[in-house]
């Protein structure tokens, strides 16, 4: 009778009139289970040649309450996770019509044919080299610091690297390339790495940023690998010259015949189509 009460024991009359309200929400004591981790995610962001590692993930903490009165559970977030973020880009060029040249692999009996070409024609590129090459071309890889060339780390001994998951041991297959570099021409090795195959886990990604490599695949390639069973000059431009485009990173194989023969018409060719050439970091707007 507009008198409100809380005491349950109040009594009723006849004719009386009751309304109900909402009450404050009350929480029960409880007890608290010993914190559980919360792993975070993986957010994979854009697409294209530049594989980075740009935010570590941290893991967060949830509890386990248990109403003391009523055994009720509740699964409470007392710190949520932060997840980690690998982003995929090509290189924007702003419009420019730039392109970056990369050779993997070696030695071979082309490597001296490249070179002399992209001397020719004034163009730097990238060699991404492994063990092998270092110590039996250490002249070639001097002429390649020596005309303003790259030189990438390729692994040591070309393992698959998506399946060596912790730090010491990917670390050793790319410090040990890098003191063999050193030794060899005593320049320092480039910050740059292409897993071979391009295999590698997002771990990879983690462990070469703190390395200080940044992750180099590739936006354009084709299947110029098979010593045996090399493609033709014709099998070559029907693939490279129509899917080419601006900020491409450009995957050649300096172990290819085809590559060799037809390099100096290639990069022609592409010049008639508007494009010219940078190395790596000198792309415009490059962040690699």
């Amino acid at each position: 009778n507009g008198q409100g009460t809380e005491d349950f024991s109040t009594r009723l009359n006849e004719g009386d009139d009751i309304s109900l309200t909402n009450g404050s929400d009350i929480t029960e004591e409880y007890t608290e289970g010993e914190p559980q981790t919360l792993q975070p995610t993986l957010e994979v962001q854009g697409t294209g040649a530049v594989h980075l590692y740009t935010q570590k993930g941290e893991p967060g903490e949830k509890v386990v309450r248990t109403g003391n009165e009523s055994g009720k559970t509740a699964e409470v977030t007392t710190k949520e996770p932060v997840n980690g973020v690998v982003q995929y880009y090509n290189v924007n060029t702003n419009g420019d019509k730039v392109i970056a040249l990369t050779f993997d692999d070696g030695p071979s009996g082309y490597t001296d044919d490249i070179l002399d070409t992209l001397k020719e024609k004034g163009v730097q590129a990238v060699f991404f080299v492994t063990m092998p090459y270092v110590q039996s071309e250490p002249e070639l890889v001097q002429q390649m610091i020596d005309e303003g060339h790259i030189v990438g780390n390729h692994t040591y001994h070309h393992p698959d690297m998506s399946a060596i998951s912790d730090q010491a041991s990917f670390q050793k297959e790319l410090e040990s390339l890098e003191a063999l570099f050193q030794e060899t021409t005593g320049q320092t090795m480039s910050k740059y790495y292409r897993p071979p195959q391009g295999k590698y886990n997002v771990e990879n990604l983690r462990q070469a940023k703190a390395l200080g490599y940044k992750t180099i695949l590739w936006s354009l390639a084709y299947v110029d690998w098979y010593v045996d069973d090399q493609p033709t000059p014709e099998q070559a431009y029907a693939k490279l010259l129509p899917r080419i485009h601006d900020g491409a990173i450009v995957l050649l194989h300096s172990t290819s015949r085809t590559n060799a023969e037809i390099l100096d018409d290639l990069l022609t060719k592409w010049e008639e189509m508007g494009f010219t050439f940078a190395s790596l970091d000198q792309l415009p707007g490059s962040t690699v």
